[in-house]
């Protein structure tokens, strides 16, 4: 197969491209150049930037691929102009898509592939639907075949840890030194994190594989935790001790920082579980890379590169601990004589 990426250099897309290479697959990445990685021998890097319709067509033209794979389409906008520039080159366009189409909280758990996408999560996620659907229309016109995977919380080599605040590594300082951490609510909300080298899999499986042709697919995690167990596994995974948890409602924590808690306001409050059995049919996925162990390869990565700050240059977390342990005791002493 001759597969043509657009990005190439993210987090997923640096698992695609390495499985695709050590299938012995022709590659070419399309970026801007703005990357430190380095792609595996025998793929080719055409450089431009993809919003430049013309440098876009010229480069898959020149590729004449099988397939497309768009890893940083994230606007309908952008979605027209790349099909318009690029159908008339490519068979089958596989786009990147998000869980975050879907409007939380759902109805039900599991979430399947046709539960409702309106009114979306986030804006991103909004941009992300629209954009399914352009490339769905595109398909439906026969003018390619369309695949579309919508990943959930992904990490691995070359990202980072997710916790309340973020992504912020002294996340795994504040662990290794013991110090509390703040987790939203009571906890007990599910979430639940896959590998890249998992998600990548199922997106290499989809080129050229006629079953995943007008289909969407979740590849998600199949490990499905509280936020708790989640923190004591990430301790765990890298050798720290059993972790202080201080629970802060969340509502509390968006309206004390709310450039902070983006992602906990949009995504993380959210208990959410993904039905992977349309990924598992068409796709072969398979979760093989279990929590604790993809926890400790990506910390090890960090480390290697130098990645991992120190807890003690970002002290907002314990002025938060400090004042939400004053006044819970103010409210508990103010409130005694209604015990």
């Amino acid at each position: 197969m001759n597969v043509f990426v657009i990005g190439g250099t993210g987090l997923i897309s640096t698992g695609i491209v390495d499985q695709l290479a050590d299938a012995g697959e022709s590659v070419t990445v399309f970026t801007r150049g703005n990357h430190d990685a380095a792609l595996p021998d025998g793929v080719t890097h055409a450089q431009g930037d993809r919003h430049d319709t013309d440098s876009l067509e010229a480069a898959v033209a020149e590729a004449d691929p099988d397939a497309l794979v768009d890893m940083v389409c994230f606007s309908p906008e952008t979605a027209r102009e790349t099909v318009d520039a690029v159908a008339s080159h490519v068979d089958q366009y596989v786009f990147c898509s998000t869980v975050d189409v879907y409007h939380r909280p759902p109805e039900r758990n599991p979430i399947t592939e046709d539960t409702a996408r309106h009114p979306n999560v986030s804006d991103y996620g909004r941009n992300k639907a629209d954009a399914e659907d352009v490339f769905m229309d595109a398909h439906e016109r026969g003018e390619f075949e369309t695949t579309v995977i919508r990943p959930w919380s992904t990490y691995g080599e070359g990202g980072a840890i997710n916790h309340t605040f973020g992504k912020g590594t002294y996340y795994l300082d504040r662990l290794r030194a013991g110090k509390p951490v703040v987790v939203h609510g009571d906890g007990t909300s599910i979430w639940g994190a896959c590998h890249r080298d998992d998600v990548a899999r199922a997106f290499v499986n989809a080129i050229g594989n006629e079953d995943a042709y007008g289909e969407a697919y979740h590849v998600t995690s199949e490990e499905f935790i509280t936020w708790n167990q989640y923190h004591r596994r990430v301790a765990s995974a890298i050798g720290a001790p059993d972790p202080e948890l201080i629970h802060v409602p969340t509502d509390v924590l968006t309206s004390i920082a709310p450039e902070r808690t983006r992602m906990l306001r949009d995504h993380f409050q959210y208990a959410t579980t993904f039905d992977n059995r349309k990924a598992r049919r068409d796709l072969d996925y398979e979760y093989t890379i279990d929590f604790e162990t993809g926890i400790a390869r990506t910390v090890e990565w960090l480390e290697e590169n130098e990645k991992i700050d120190d807890w003690e240059d970002e002290p907002f977390e314990d002025a938060l601990i400090e004042t939400w342990r004053v006044a819970t005791s103010d409210v508990v002493a103010e409130m005694s004589e209604y015990r």
